[in-house]
């Protein structure tokens, strides 16, 4: 098993964009999450992320510099009971109301594919974290075009039950920086998840290329007892 060093593989990429980490923490106590969001344009990096109930919501840190919400204004984390949503854009909502519905993790996703910034076509990627019984698996998924052809969407799912202890999944929308931006290639990457909730906060966004990284959040969830706490780094303030 080829485990990632989850430092080297964030600070080798200049622009990885979006990315969602999901895992088991080193001592098998906590359902891990990390979600950051990169900008390179002025307006991408005029944002925020601000905690809101049990949830997580983008904000503009300058109204009056906000050019277009549209891809911008969203809520990354929402939790439905037992499970944690964590997505890179508004398909959070789509989600969380096809869970409500009966809906599978897979099956609300079948009516939403990547978003419509064409070139770059940018993929949609979401994770759902199920914590129940002292127990913990997890999905993601990524909506991506087929080749950079906007009119063609492929659509992966994977799936993980009982995580191992130590190892996370990373995804994230683009392979690196580029014009267009190349879309990202095969399953979630293997990565190392090491040290608690504040050592892998700052690691993370300190191996985040210091000029397009804009937000971070970390959420680690007790599994014995659903519990969680909740770490926020904001590059505006």
């Amino acid at each position: 098993m080829n485990i990632k060093n989850l430092e080297k593989t964030l600070s080798e990429n200049e622009y990885p964009g979006r990315g969602i980490v999901i895992g088991k923490s080193e001592d098998g106590k906590y359902a891990v999450s990390a979600y950051w969001i990169m900008g390179r344009s002025e307006n991408s990096r005029n944002r925020v992320f601000v905690e809101d109930g049990e949830g997580l919501r983008t904000q503009a840190f300058d109204e009056s510099k906000m050019v277009d919400p549209h891809l911008i204004i969203y809520w990354p984390v929402r939790v439905l009971g037992n499970k944690t949503i964590v997505t890179n854009g508004d398909q959070t909502d789509t989600i969380n109301d096809g869970l409500k519905d009966g809906k599978t993790f897979e099956q609300s996703l079948l009516s939403r594919e990547f978003e419509d910034d064409a070139p770059n076509y940018t993929p949609r990627i979401s994770g759902l974290m199920n914590v129940e019984g002292g127990k913990f698996d997890f999905s993601m998924s990524i909506l991506k075009s087929d080749s950079g052809d906007g009119s063609r969407c492929n659509r992966y799912t994977y799936d993980y039950s009982n995580p191992k202890e130590g190892v996370g999944r990373y995804i994230h929308t683009y392979m690196g920086n580029g014009s267009p931006l190349p879309s990202f290639e095969g399953e979630p990457e293997l990565v190392e998840l090491k040290g608690d909730i504040d050592e892998l906060t700052d690691k993370i966004w300190n191996s985040l290329n210091a000029d397009n990284k804009v937000s971070l959040y970390v959420r680690y969830i007790d599994i014995a007892t659903g519990k969680y706490e909740s770490r926020i780094v904001n590059r505006n303030k």
